[in-house]
């Protein structure tokens, strides 16, 4: 799998890099759903703007379209047909890109930023959830100018996350709440983070024998991602790791935020990108670490699988983790893909 291709950009990792990649720090990422036969790749940026590119089975990449927001683009989601590609921005709206028509139309807004999007699809019903700094959460019939339903957050949306019948929103207070998205959205409950720092990134993980979604792994800004069971059988089966650490000097350690956390479709491992310019890929059942990627000169803002897991894709960009006097205007902005499949197989037990 892409074989013929070199790597770009002085990646130590050999991996290829994207072309055309956006003028700004990537905020969102998301590959194509099954539906489509193609592989198609949708960034969302601080540049304001949304792009699309195919990825060819070489590896090559093609541009396909951009479009534009209002403001700072935060979150992106795909239809499940994978026609349409939903973009949610600090402009307090969120839109809908119709990709065969390279069209837009406002499908959603908000009294402030909108963190994430989301598109749910459920035996019964379709729409699109929506969470954002005004400290709701909505949903949406697309076909109609009002959110279906609104609730409350006890603070500002961080992050999100959906996995049909589950949804987990993670707020500025440090809490999660758990939704059940069967018959209709319905909180379950809400839980604290296990993390003392605030948290950056959540990601839903399937039950290895039911296939339905069972827990999250929560990421913060101070290099730890924890394993959280909804119902855990066993309250030790809930625990954190550090990551994205590394020596400094003095005997003290560099803590690095961890970025993005995203779950292998396939084989249920994960991977996590942080501040410190790595990606790591990790075995939660034997709490272990798969592979650690060589460094890059710049942090990691977020990461993606395909569908069938077989590409990794992560951004390079700024995150401003080290304030502004660390930003560099000559330090371009990356997209990298990677073959992935066989180095996220689970430790074998």
């Amino acid at each position: 799998m892409f074989p013929q291709l070199s790597a770009g950009g002085g990646n130590p990792n050999k991996d290829v890099e994207v072309v055309s990649p956006p003028d700004d720090t990537v905020a969102a990422l998301e590959f194509s759903p099954a539906s489509v036969p193609q592989t198609f790749l949708v960034a969302g940026s601080w540049d304001s703007k949304v792009r699309c590119w195919e990825v060819e089975a070489s590896g090559k990449t093609v541009p396909k379209a951009e479009q534009s927001m209002d403001g700072p683009v935060l979150d992106v989601a795909w239809h499940d047909d994978g026609t349409k590609v939903f973009m949610a921005s600090t402009d307090k709206t969120v839109k809908c890109w119709d990709l065969a028509s390279n069209q837009t139309m406002q499908v959603a807004a908000h009294d402030a930023s909108v963190k994430t999007c989301h598109w749910v699809k459920a035996p019964n019903y379709t729409c699109l959830m929506t969470a954002s700094w005004d400290k709701t959460l909505k949903f949406w019939d697309t076909r109609s100018a009002a959110a279906i339903m609104s609730l409350a957050l006890s603070e500002r949306c961080y992050c999100a996350a959906v996995d049909y019948p589950m949804a987990a929103v993670g707020s500025a207070d440090r809490g999660v709440a758990l939704y059940s998205l069967e018959g209709k959205p319905a909180e379950v409950k809400r839980v604290e983070s296990p993390l003392k720092y605030q948290h950056r990134c959540v990601a839903i993980f399937r039950d290895k024998k039911t296939k339905q979604p069972t827990g999250f792994a929560l990421g913060s800004v101070e290099g730890r991602v924890a394993i959280q069971y909804v119902s855990p059988t066993n309250p030790k089966d809930n625990f954190t790791f550090k990551c994205h650490r590394s020596q400094g000097s003095g005997g003290y350690q560099d803590i690095f935020a961890v970025n993005d956390v995203a779950f292998h479709p396939a084989h249920g491992t994960l991977a996590t990108v942080g501040s410190d310019g790595s990606f790591s890929f990790w075995d939660k059942d034997a709490r272990t670490k798969l592979k650690s990627s060589e460094l890059l000169d710049q942090p990691l803002t977020k990461c993606a699988f395909n569908h069938s897991g077989q590409i990794f894709a992560y951004a390079v960009g700024y995150d401003w983790s080290k304030g502004h006097e660390n930003y560099n205007s000559a330090k371009k902005n990356y997209i990298f893909l990677r073959p992935c499949f066989e180095d996220l197989k689970p430790r074998s037990t």
